[in-house]
Formats: C-alpha cells, structure tokens, sequence
C-alpha cells in the first residue's frame, strides 16, 4: 500500500507510530518525497562568482570571484514575501524573486591568492566539528621542470601551492602550509582527503604522503610523512648508521680514493620496501616445495620486480585513522586525465605499524567483491558528518545495488567492468552531494544527466526529471537547467553543474558553454 501524499496524514502517523530501531533518520527522510523543489526561477540576476558548493551541515554557501582571488561565502536565506490575495499560491512571484539576494545573504569576501597565485576552483574540504573549510591557491604548471632533489622525472612541477585553513563563521584565515616546487592534484580534491581532524596531502613530484593533524585552535601541524621514510625515527637512524659505516671505512681505508659510496638514488623508499617485502612473502608462501617456490619467485616477483619498483603513488583516502588505501601505478597515468589504459594496484597501509595489509590489482575480483559488498567502508566520512554518513551505495540501497548488477551483466567483458569500477577508488573526499533528492531509495533519475556526484554533466534541453520510487509512475519534480525556452544554438557545446542543498529543498542549475557565452543560473526551490 503507497503511503498518503498528505505531509498533514505522515506527521499524524509520525505522532502514532515508532519506526523501527535505528531507521528513524531513514523515515524522516520519506517527508522529501512530499517537499520538493518543485519550482524554478531561471536565469536570475546573479552575481558574477563560481559555484563550488554547500557545506555539509547546508550553513554555508562557498563561491569565489572570477578573477579567482577571493573567497565569497554565503548564508541561505529564503525568499519571503507577502500576497493580499487569498490563493497566493497562483500569484506570480515578486520582482525581487528574480535576485539571487533573496535566497542568499553575503557574510564576507577574503582575499586568499597572492603573489601569482589563483584559487582552485574546484578544492574545498569542510571540517564540519569546527566550522572550518580548507581552500588551495597555486602557480601555474611547469610541465618541463627538471627532476632535481628526488623528483620523479616526468611529473610536472608548481612553484608554490598553499593550502589555507579558514574559519567559515567570520573569514579568519588561522593557518596556511605552503609546498614549493611540488605537484599536488587539487582538481576535486583528488590529491587530498580529510578525516575528521587528519589531513593527507599527496605529493605526486617527489612521492610522499604528508598527514597533518587540524588542531581545534586553528593549527596545521605535522603528524608524520610517508613515503621515502615510514617511522618518524628512519631518517636518523639511516644518517647515524651511515656516518657509523663511514668513519669505520675511512679507518680502514686511510683516506684512499678508490672507495666507491653507494649513491641515495640506488636505494628505494620506506613505504616501496614495504610493498617489495609484502608481495616476496606472499608469493613464498604460495609454495612449500623449495623447487616450486623458486619457479613461482622467478616468474611472480622478479620478473616483474622492475616494474613493482617503478610504480607511484596516484592516490591515497583514509579508511580509518590508522589506515590509508594507496592506489599505486605508472608515472604517466598518475598526471594524465585518462587511466583507464594504465595498470593500477591498491594497496592497504597501517601507519602505526608501517605494514603493508593487504595489496591487489585493479582488475581483483576480491578486491570488487569487498567494493560491492562493503562500499561504505570505502565512503570513509568523519564521526561528526552527520548528513553524509546517508549517502546511496550499491552496499546500503538495493535499488543501487540492482542497478550495479544490471550494469555488470550488460559488460561484454567482466575483467574490463571489474577495472572500470574499481577506477574510482581511491574516492575522491566530500565529492558526493548528502542531498535526500539523491537517495535511490526516494527518487528514481537518469545519473547520466544527474547524480550526486560532483562532477560537470552534458546539459541538455529537456527536464530532468526525478520520478517516486514508490510510485513508478508519479513525477515528483523536474529540473530544467539553461533558459527557459531552452538554447537557440544546438551546436555549441553546453555543460552544467547542479548544486543540492543537504537539507532544504534548494538547488542551483549553472549552464556554461566553453566559448565564453554568458553563465545562466537558475534557482530551484519549493513554493
């Protein structure tokens, strides 16, 4: 039986029922089947800013100006006015309705780029226990930088990337960290993932992984580096040990010239020692035969010992605060846009004990099976993010679950559908909109068009359209991003970005073409 369409008989029967335990959230939410925006101001007077996105908590609105210098925050409001009429409902809206001040109060602008630096655009991570979001300035890319001070050779370099921690409630700049001569990926945050009050940074240039820990003042300071060091003693220990060997050579040798020191560049890092050492001990203990185990040695490990050695960092998210999952591959796939064709690895890092846990490879049906069985685990969110802690995966929402299997039998090749899943992991942190509109369990929609995913979609003519799950054939809403009449050129090239609010029934539609034509904003919201 399909529940009554009347918010006045849910809140009756909210009053005189209990849900069952722990799905109290999960029956709230039904109530958006009921509110949603079902209306649309198009393209309204707007300022002239980028759209990032809404905080988690929904408090604040991010944008930056075009210049990319400043960061502008906005608090959502609501649009309120008065009608004389008795059915308000049929009335047209006000002129100020089509001002995007009616929905959104400015709280400030802070200027965060300088000295040839620009905003990125697309960076923002939010601390919601604190109120504090993290922004990223850099230089442009200098693709041809050589390889000096342990580089890798082949990755581009940025002269000077600064990452800077802002309270949102007033603007206040508390701490900054600057990486000079590095590359770091700040494009949606893919170089970069926040865990409650850890921060990972990954340097792709010279392969190591900086935790840093937000202290409740403000501060950024240094946990630990990972990479050509695992423990925070390596280092000295490695120095001490060498100037040991050193003066017992210089004793024996009497100072002559014919000693040869074994280059730092011949010896590999902590963290690929490591994964070298994990991958020789399992293949070991494949075999207990001697001959056999030699065999397998030869043709699993040192045959492919070169290219193991050669691998690089691509990505790193938190899985707990204690484990990282480091996704490993070539250096040409760690900067390029496309890794499909790159071989890939995945591998499970304790950072207390320094130990490898566990290593796979991107086409690992274990490896897929834990994704499918276990995605939540993988949409590592912090303790104090209320609102993402219900997004929809194919491991808590069956009607995702059956859209993933339907996916998997259309594959004409199972290994190459393993490898297109597994390629958005590691996941990109807060890339997903909390927005109840996105929930399978509510709403059915073309993920083509839309999803909450964070990333630009094709834009198209037609609505969107967001139809009930319980009721296959009942439109809820529609969302129509462009101009009203639609676009008069259907040649050019047009994409669009959508932005959920994560509790109100609020949304923006941006269509933007790459030819420099005007930006078309339109507000969705209910009535």
């Amino acid at each position: 039986m399909f529940r009554s369409k009347n918010v006045a008989a849910r809140i009756f029967e909210r009053q005189i029922s209990t849900p069952a335990p722990g799905t109290s959230v999960h029956c709230a939410r039904r109530f958006y089947e009921n509110i949603v925006p079902s209306h649309t101001i198009f393209d309204i007077e707007c300022p002239d800013i980028l759209f990032r996105k809404f905080s988690d908590d929904g408090q604040y609105l991010i944008t930056f100006s075009r210049n990319h210098q400043d960061l502008i925050v906005y608090r959502p409001t609501w649009l309120s006015f008065s009608c004389r009429e008795s059915n308000c409902y049929n009335q047209d809206l006000p002129s100020k309705a089509n001002k995007f001040e009616s929905f959104f109060t400015q709280l400030y602008s802070v200027t965060l780029a300088s000295s040839g630096e620009l905003i990125c655009k697309d960076f923002f991570l939010y601390m919601e226990k604190n109120k504090f979001g993290i922004f990223a300035t850099s230089t442009p890319q200098i693709h041809d930088a050589p390889a000096v001070g342990g580089a890798i050779q082949g990755i581009p370099s940025i002269e000077k990337i600064t990452f800077h921690l802002v309270r949102l409630e007033d603007g206040v700049i508390l701490d900054e960290r600057v990486f000079c001569n590095d590359y770091i990926n700040l494009a949606h945050s893919m170089g970069v993932f926040l865990y409650d009050d850890l921060l990972a940074i990954v340097s792709l240039r010279y392969q190591r992984i900086q935790i840093l820990q937000i202290r409740d003042s403000g501060n950024l300071v240094d946990v630990r580096s990972i990479g050509e060091y695992c423990r925070e003693d390596d280092e000295l220990f490695l120095n001490s040990s060498a100037q040991s060997m050193s003066s017992r050579t210089d004793n024996v040798a009497n100072g002559s010239d014919h000693i040869q020191h074994i280059p730092e560049a011949s010896f590999l890092s902590g963290l690929k020692q490591r994964l070298l050492s994990f991958i020789f001990r399992g293949i070991w203990n494949e075999e207990d035969d001697p001959t056999l185990r030699m065999q397998c040695l030869k043709k699993k490990f040192y045959f492919h010992f070169q290219d193991y050695a050669d691998l690089v960092i691509w990505k790193v998210q938190f899985l707990d605060r204690h484990h990282l999952l480091i996704k490993f591959g070539s250096v040409d796939g760690g900067v390029g846009r496309n890794t499909d064709n790159h071989p890939a690895f995945f591998a499970v890092y304790n950072m207390e004990t320094t130990e490898i846990i566990s290593f796979y490879q991107n086409s690992a049906d274990e490896l897929y099976t834990l994704f499918e069985l276990f995605c939540d685990h993988f949409h590592s969110s912090s303790k104090n993010s209320f609102y993402m802690n219900f997004l929809s995966t194919h491991s808590n929402n069956i009607h995702a679950l059956d859209q993933l299997r339907c996916n998997k039998t259309k594959a004409t090749s199972s290994p190459q559908f393993v490898k297109q899943m597994l390629a958005s992991l590691p996941f990109n942190c807060q890339s997903q909109s909390p927005s109840p509109y996105f929930d399978h369990s509510l709403f059915r929609y073309d993920e083509k068009l839309i999803s909450a995913t964070d990333r630009h979609r094709p834009s198209t003519d037609h609505p969107i359209k967001f139809i009930s799950r319980r009721q296959p054939n009942i439109l809820k809403f529609k969302i129509k991003p462009g101009p009203e009449s639609g676009s008069a050129d259907t040649r050019t090239k047009r994409i669009s970005s959508f932005i959920f609010h994560p509790i109100l029934p609020l949304a923006i539609s941006v269509q933007q073409t790459l030819f420099l034509q005007p930006t078309v904003v339109n507000i969705h919201f209910r009535r």
